[in-house]
């Protein structure tokens, strides 16, 4: 019985949330979490009906018929029930049926942009130029699990743990700070506070406050100590130490907006040094000057490397 009327008071409770008589606040100290996230996807499965347009559609109006009376009384609903046939209503209609159970959020930044956003448990993530990171917010108590392609730099609440997944190796964390930089085949991982663990497709780290590892092109993971409290390129700066210079040209690019053409140069040549995000003829003094490369820009945003 106790199962039955509490059932019933779910129902109750859904259309008088849907209807604006409760908040989601009131909603969710009235019912269990699980209820209250299959309750956020059926709003949200309504929001992209709206968003579509198709309110004229008659299978879909027999539906909402079922939430509520706006001129009567709040009626029970089969939450159940309800939920199965916005589904229908979705799939057959729109083939949009996934969206329902989809929270993916993806972040993107673009040519010389930074973007810093929080996560859900108070971590706070710093994400370079021409970066992407995603992670199922729905899911994330369960699984925090977020992909980066490009570079980011992490600081972590004390006590959440989660991996950060790229395509190159993954890092596990719980309460520290680190940056991530994960460009096609070079992955690097600086921890500046905590503790840091590392997997690549062979070999495990734990990296502790100044440990860096890295590994390019395949080839024996590097190791080495730094003593910046924090990677330098979230103060309009990157810096580079033993790098083969592609690596040096791709940073440019994705800061400038710019495309270098390097055929009839070595980009194998190593370089230490930095440059500056404010003004690319500076930045482009610094990396190519020091290497003894000429640059010139035959059109707008082509840059063309030679040997001197």
């Amino acid at each position: 019985m106790k199962n039955t009327e509490l059932h019933n008071n779910n129902e109750t409770f859904l259309a008088q949330w849907l209807e604006g008589e409760l908040s989601d606040n009131e909603l969710k100290r009235l019912v269990s979490e699980t209820d209250y996230k299959s309750f956020l996807k059926i709003r949200k499965g309504l929001e992209v009906y709206d968003d579509l347009e198709a309110s004229t559609d008659p299978s879909f109006t027999k539906i909402q018929e079922h939430i509520s009376n706006k001129k009567g009384k709040v009626r029970n609903l089969n939450a159940n029930t309800w939920l199965i046939g916005i589904a229908a209503s979705v799939i057959l209609f729109f083939g949009l049926f996934t969206i329902l159970g989809n929270d993916i959020v993806t972040i993107e930044t673009n040519y010389g942009e930074q973007k810093t956003i929080a996560l859900l448990d108070g971590s706070e993530v710093i994400i370079n130029s021409k970066s992407t990171l995603t992670y199922d917010e729905d899911n994330w108590e369960n699984d925090r699990t977020l992909k980066l392609k490009g570079e980011a730099y992490f600081k972590v609440k004390k006590g959440s743990t989660f991996t950060v997944v790229t395509d190159n190796g993954n890092v596990q964390v719980l309460g520290t700070q680190f940056n991530v930089n994960t460009v096609r085949d070079l992955f690097e991982v600086v921890c500046f506070e905590g503790k840091v663990s590392v997997q690549t497709k062979n070999e495990d780290y734990i990296l502790l406050p100044t440990n860096s590892v890295r590994r390019i092109n395949g080839y024996s993971i590097e190791k080495w100590d730094n003593a910046d409290s924090n990677p330098s390129w979230i103060h309009g700066e990157s810096s580079f130490k033993s790098v083969p210079l592609k690596y040096v040209i791709s940073a440019l690019e994705s800061q400038y907006n710019i495309e270098i053409n390097s055929d009839t140069i070595d980009d194998s040549m190593i370089y230490t040094g930095s440059f500056s995000h404010k003004n690319l003829n500076t930045a482009l003094k610094t990396v190519f000057k020091s290497l003894q490369i000429q640059y010139f820009e035959k059109e707008k945003g082509n840059i063309y490397l030679s040997v001197k």
